[in-house]
């Protein structure tokens, strides 16, 4: 059997991009590679506007935002995404992203801990779940 591919991208779709963007270029610390129109494809979609972000050492984060009024904000617990993990090396790494999230003003839940690893939640502005994770040693 053929391997399965890796993740490229991961893209969420966004209530207001302008707000979005600014949030995920701060977090990122870096400006989008990409951010333009994509028009309608017949049979595919609609057309909707894409911002980019390169993520070092992961897949593309793309922010989508589609025409009309949208006020539904993120639930994990409603089928579908539940969160994006970004991965970390260590706790280390996961505590100088909890100063670097402090820093931004942004909220978290503080470090977590379960028998494989360690997590940092945090929400966006459409309250999407994004988390540093890193494994036990």
């Amino acid at each position: 059997m053929t391997e399965f591919p890796a993740v490229h991208h991961v893209v969420l779709t966004v209530m207001n991009l302008e707000i979005s963007r600014d949030w995920y270029r701060r977090l990122l610390d870096t400006e989008p590679v990409l951010d333009e129109d994509a028009p309608a494809l017949p049979e595919h979609h609609q057309g909707y506007h894409h911002t980019v972000f390169a993520v070092s050492g992961g897949p593309l984060l793309g922010l989508h935002a589609h025409a009309g009024d949208r006020d539904d904000r993120f639930d994990e617990l409603r089928s579908g995404l539940d969160h994006v993990s970004f991965g970390c090396a260590d706790r280390t790494e996961i505590e100088k992203w909890q100063s670097r999230l402090d820093e931004l003003g942004i909220k978290h839940g503080g470090i977590a801990e379960d028998p494989i690893g360690f997590g940092l939640s945090f929400r966006d502005p459409d309250n999407t779940a994004p988390e540093f994770w890193a494994p036990r040693a």
